[in-house]
């Protein structure tokens, strides 16, 4: 276990848990903390309890020690220093002309920095704005920029029920909302009638969204079939969530008519609830399989693939190797028959010479006529030949 303090910088602002060493200290006392921004003032909340140290975030800043009446005054200074900065800021955004509207400024306790809160639709240039408020205040300058929830959590306002803005009064962090709460709610889904000042939907819709989940698991069903406590079965025609009623539409003497009954006395299949807790747990562990047999049968599908590919890529190169030899034994087998013809006519031509020298005129005419006939025929042949290899 370990010994804890919370403390809070803003009104309504977020919880911070740090070691109180040997002071003590109790809810509402100032004290002096040391944060990452620097040393602190802020209010004490709750007062020193001791929790489990796995709930501890690491490493664990201690105080100081409890706000003097010196460091009272400083904060109220601050204070005062805050209002003038806010008006020399909102004149240097007017001169430079910048579409942001300045919200607040804030004075670290120490005085090494002037932190300037501003709502904008986009981002903005203000580098300019920086350089200006550095030489007026001679000091570290920090434009933080915030949304509309932030914006009026800071400002504060009245609601639409009369009271005081909760994001003001005592919501430390915004829970996230959504119309299905207000339809669980049986609300009207005008935005003006579900928003609250900011725009946005109301927070006070998260408050009683769990009992309103309860109690609509207990009822029936607009148009669900139920039986009622004389036996006689009939249709929903409307519920009361609060008062747990229900008017049931019933055929008494062939008319229908309509009666009011207590949820307890009806009979009907009631609605399943949704457990989060489980639901999402069960929904993280099913999400978790799938995405594990996904990724196995991506892998199987993969390996498969590569396979495949491996096959196919041998085949085309043994395919591949195969019609290079052809071709080159092709290509051989066409050389050899041109260099074979080549020989022949030559062999030929010599034989045709030494017959020349034994024939008379006119054997020597019709052994010129075939001469030229048997070059036709074998340019004929090497120029088919040749096609074919081109082929």
């Amino acid at each position: 276990m370990v010994k804890i303090v919370g403390v809070r910088f803003r009104n309504a602002g977020k919880v911070y848990y740090f070691d109180p060493k040997n002071n003590k200290i109790e809810t509402g006392d100032h004290v002096i903390v040391e944060t990452v921004r620097g040393v602190e003032y802020g209010t004490a909340v709750g007062g020193v309890h001791e929790v489990d140290e796995k709930l501890v975030v690491q490493p664990l800043r201690s105080v100081i020690r409890v706000a003097t009446a010196d460091d009272d005054a400083r904060a109220k200074r601050n204070r005062e220093k805050e209002r003038e900065a806010l008006k020399i800021c909102q004149e240097k955004i007017s001169k430079h002309g910048l579409d942001m509207k300045l919200i607040d400024a804030e004075y670290a306790f120490d005085n090494n920095k002037v932190l300037f809160y501003f709502t904008a639709d986009g981002r903005i240039d203000f580098r300019e704005l920086v350089k200006d408020l550095a030489a007026v205040f001679k000091t570290r300058i920090e434009l933080r920029q915030i949304g509309v929830r932030d914006e009026t959590k800071i400002l504060g306002g009245i609601g639409i029920c009369g009271r005081v803005l909760c994001c003001n009064s005592y919501l430390s962090d915004f829970a996230p909302v959504s119309i299905k709460m207000a339809k669980e709610q049986n609300l009207s889904l005008n935005p003006t009638k579900i928003s609250g000042a900011c725009g946005r939907l109301m927070c006070c819709l998260k408050n009683e969204e769990d009992t309103y989940e309860y109690l609509n698991s207990r009822l029936p069903g607009i148009g669900d079939s139920v039986t009622t406590p004389d036996g006689q079965k009939g249709e929903v025609h409307s519920v009361n969530v609060l008062r747990q009623r229900v008017k049931v539409l019933i055929d008494v003497e062939d008319e229908k008519e309509i009666q009011e009954f207590d949820v307890a006395d009806l009979k009907f299949k009631p609605r399943k609830r949704k457990e989060k807790g489980k639901n999402k747990e069960k929904d993280n562990k099913d999400r978790d399989n799938k995405d594990r047999d996904n990724k196995d049968r991506d892998n199987k599908d993969r390996d498969g693939k590569d396979r495949d590919n491996k096959d196919s890529d041998n085949k085309d190169r043994d395919n591949k190797n195969g019609d290079n030899r052809d071709r080159d034994n092709k290509g051989r087998g066409n050389k050899d028959g041109d260099n074979k013809d080549r020989d022949k006519a030559r062999n030929k031509g010599g034989r045709k010479a030494a017959r020349k020298e034994s024939v008379s005129d006119e054997e020597q005419r019709e052994l010129e006529e075939l001469e030229q006939l048997e070059e036709l025929e074998t340019r004929d042949q090497i120029e088919g030949k040749q096609k074919l290899n081109d082929e």
